[in-house]
């Protein structure tokens, strides 16, 4: 089977759909971003494609891998051409995108990555590099010193290795150039990402030098953004399927759902693509935005995905299609979520909940549990956590937000309920790991020390008593009923409440 080339612009399959332009030929582009992953290139990626057939202007991207070179290997072969399929039930549509000029892998090419971002053309410098990328402490908000990247890249800041550390590095040059400022936009799931971003970038760069921090203060915005499209992961069994209906091999294609938001504040230091004309909102303020979608869409995903996981379900179509569960996250959604919420004017909340739960019935996405689970220990501050500290502080209930911190903790013990092991992906893992051996088979003494690692837990809430009995009580219902059985337990306690 042939490979992707770019013959296929030309002589595009029926069912593939392509925006027409004709790509740069500046060997430096207007975006420089880092983490070119399959969320990136089914998202921030299509509305630039979308954008650069709609207007002129150096917007295509420079995309750079900061850890492995699979990426490269994917795209560089097919002239970084890429097809996004998008999956709904038994509907697909593809199509065809453009907006990637080339792609630095920066393990190998470091200078050339902070040579494309301190370049002049460079106006945007994007980030979609997930939570533990940003290298900092979860529960606070601040630079991990003791992160082995962070003190690399202090000690060898010419050669970094961290996102962090090649963004200040190529703020650096364009200071000492005397050159213009520039926009990070971070893409992550993460509360007000990009004062978040600010605060770290100032963090290191103040330990370089007191100069630049300050020129970055007045030179370089930071614009908050909330990114929502599901984007679970591409298979091989996705790759052949698009080779039977389009008659190309595509080792880069990504799969996504129909639906997709972009809420950006509109900050920029030097312009910006018209991101509008492709469907992005632009506003003052994202938080209430933001909130709303890590609370009630990717709070609901993480509680599916561990309480899911430990029932049996790999998929969330899965999760949600069992009663039981949809009852938990809909109780979850309503009653202990909503409360904490501002809701836009824009939004309608009931009509949004109720379309979560149908994107997260759609079974032609096969998006697993797992994947959304990993990583949980830098994602449940933003997820879980900020919410129940709202619930606290006003006296709401927390009991259906103890039960998801509670299944990711049991998820966390990485042996399921059959008593196979599997392997947990998350930057603390092995912290975790410890934290189960020395507790023995001791409930509370367990939950007291998970409550106690303040990467995860503010100091507040990991001491309050409440919470503590509530994750304690159902961490010891998981560990005798298994996850749907208390689940259903859960759900019948709360038919007793008035």
């Amino acid at each position: 089977m042939r490979r992707l080339t770019p013959q296929v612009v030309s002589r595009p399959p029926v069912d593939l759909k392509l925006s027409n332009y004709a790509p740069t030929a500046s060997p430096y582009t207007g975006i420089v971003h880092l983490g070119v992953g399959a969320f990136h290139r089914a998202h921030q990626a299509v509305y630039t494609d979308t954008i650069l057939a709609i207007e002129d202007g150096n917007w295509q991207i420079t995309g750079a891998s900061l850890r492995s070179d699979q990426v490269q290997q994917q795209l560089s072969p097919q002239n970084c051409l890429f097809t996004v399929v998008e999956k709904d039930n038994q509907k697909q549509r593809y199509r065809l995108v453009q907006s990637i000029a080339r792609i630095i892998v920066a393990p190998h090419e470091p200078l050339q990555l902070i040579e494309a971002m301190a370049a002049d053309a460079c106006k945007i410098i994007g980030l979609t590099i997930t939570e533990k990328g940003y290298c900092h402490n979860p529960a606070t908000g601040k630079l991990n010193r003791q992160h082995p990247d962070i003190v690399h890249d202090l000690e060898h800041p010419s050669t970094p290795l961290s996102a962090p550390g090649f963004i200040t590095a190529a703020l650096l040059q364009r200071y000492h150039n005397n050159a213009q400022g520039v926009s990070i936009l971070s893409c992550d799931n993460i509360p007000a990402n990009g004062k978040l971003t600010r605060q770290l970038i100032l963090e290191f760069a103040s330990e370089l030098d007191a100069g630049l921090a300050t020129w970055i203060d007045e030179h370089v915005s930071f614009p908050c953004t909330m990114v929502d499209r599901i984007v679970p992961a591409t298979t091989e069994a996705d790759r052949i399927n698009l080779e039977k209906v389009l008659g190309y091999r595509d080792d880069a294609m990504v799969c996504s759902e129909p639906f997709s938001q972009w809420i950006i504040e509109d900050d920029f230091a030097q312009g910006r693509p018209a991101w509008e004309k492709a469907g992005a909102v632009f506003v003052d303020d994202v938080h209430n935005f933001e909130t709303m979608k890590l609370r009630l869409l990717n709070g609901s995903h993480s509680a599916m995905a561990y309480l899911g996981y430990l029932a049996g379900h790999d998929y969330i179509h899965q999760v949600v299609g069992d009663s039981v569960f949809l009852q938990f996250i809909r109780f979850l959604m309503d009653e202990e979520i909503t409360p904490t919420l501002s809701v836009p004017a824009q939004i309608d909340l009931e009509t949004y909940k109720c379309e979560l739960l149908q994107r997260f019935a759609n079974s032609a996405l096969k998006h697993r549990t797992q994947q959304i689970a990993m990583d949980g220990s830098q994602k449940i501050p933003q997820r879980l956590l900020q919410a129940i500290s709202h619930q606290i502080k006003h006296g709401g209930s927390i009991a259906a937000l103890s039960l998801a911190v509670a299944g990711w903790i049991r998820y966390s013990r990485g042996i399921d309920e059959s008593g196979t092991p599997y392997e947990i992906l998350d930057p603390l893992s092995e912290k975790l790991h410890a934290l189960y051996a020395e507790s023995g088979a001791t409930t509370d003494t367990l939950v007291r020390a998970i409550l106690a690692v303040p990467e995860i837990f503010p100091r507040q809430l990991g001491e309050n008593q409440a919470f503590y009995e509530k994750v304690n009580f159902y961490l010891g219902e998981l560990n005798e009923h298994g996850s749907k059985l208390s689940v259903e337990r859960f759900l019948e306690a709360r038919k007793d409440q008035p």
